[in-house]
């Protein structure tokens, strides 16, 4: 017989649910195009379509693309009713926060739009 996750994780010691929380916390932070979309709103790929004018069969397909244009990202980000911000760690410096693409938040801004927050975090070897 399964037994409920929760009760399994009600029997751990309070180290190990902490270490529960965090692997699950990491890996809600590690999504990929179409998981982002389920997750984080209630649209669908024919919903994003009709947002960004294009067929569902395009958002299909962009959200399992592995190389786009950042414009289209960023319009996808946005029809999610997201903010597209990127950062980038390198060893042993500071975050950087890439700003040459702040006139597409500022465009958007102008129109009056309220978003919520995702950042794109990428990271150099």
């Amino acid at each position: 017989m399964a037994k409920a996750f929760k009760n399994l994780v009600a029997k751990m010691s309070p180290q190990a649910q902490k270490a529960v929380r965090e692997r699950a916390d990491a890996a809600l932070l590690a999504l990929n195009l179409q998981e982002l979309r389920q997750h984080c709103t209630e649209l669908t790929q024919e919903d994003v379509a009709a947002l960004l004018d294009v067929t569902q069969a395009y958002v299909s397909k962009f959200e399992r693309r592995g190389d786009m244009l950042l414009s289209t990202l960023y319009s996808y980000i946005r029809a999610l009713g997201g903010d597209l911000e990127i950062r980038v760690h390198v060893p042993g410096q500071d975050e950087v926060r890439i700003t040459q693409f702040e006139h597409l938040a500022k465009l958007v801004e102008l129109s009056g739009e309220g978003a919520k927050r995702v950042t794109v975090i990428s990271h150099i070897s």
